[in-house]
């Protein structure tokens, strides 16, 4: 990504391959590159979430604390993956926890400026949601897969 302009980035990236060029462009515009070392907390979960990225260098971990004992990891999520949904939905409230586990450089994104520019042009929204939804129901997923292997509840499927 180094030499390639944000916009650029996102022109190939089969998440954004369905949006018009003016989505493109304002998605671009409300984004910006960020760096983030080896064990620095991208996001907490219950903290407010105006915010989501895609990862173009390095890996995060995806995980959701355990009521006692360490985080249970859900997903290690790597180059060119997604992360965050919750901006998208009320209340506006992270789900997981994101931890570094090397330094990553991630495309940041403005939730809150993309949410008005969703409210305003609700073709824009939808499209994003629909994309959104795929990645929400994967992650879910994931996160019930990994509780049940890991707490396997009696009764429990």
């Amino acid at each position: 990504m180094k030499s390639q302009s944000i916009q650029d980035y996102l022109n190939s990236h089969d998440f954004f391959s369905e949006l018009d060029d003016p989505y493109m462009k304002s998605l671009s515009e409300s984004a910006q590159m960020l760096h983030i070392a080896e064990g620095d907390v991208l996001f907490r979960q219950g903290e407010r979430a105006v915010k989501f990225y895609v990862l173009c260098d390095g890996k995060i971990k995806v995980q959701v604390p355990a009521i006692m004992g360490p985080p249970l990891e859900i997903q290690s999520v790597g180059n060119d993956q997604l992360l965050g949904w919750s901006w998208l939905i009320p209340p506006y409230r992270w789900n997981f926890l994101a931890i570094a586990e090397k330094d990553s450089e991630l495309i940041e994104f403005d939730g809150a400026a993309i949410l008005q520019h969703c409210e305003q042009d609700p073709t824009f929204g939808y499209q994003l949601l629909k994309n959104f939804t795929v990645l929400m129901s994967e992650r879910l997923d994931a996160a019930r897969q990994r509780m049940l292997e890991e707490w396997n509840p009696p009764g429990f499927a």
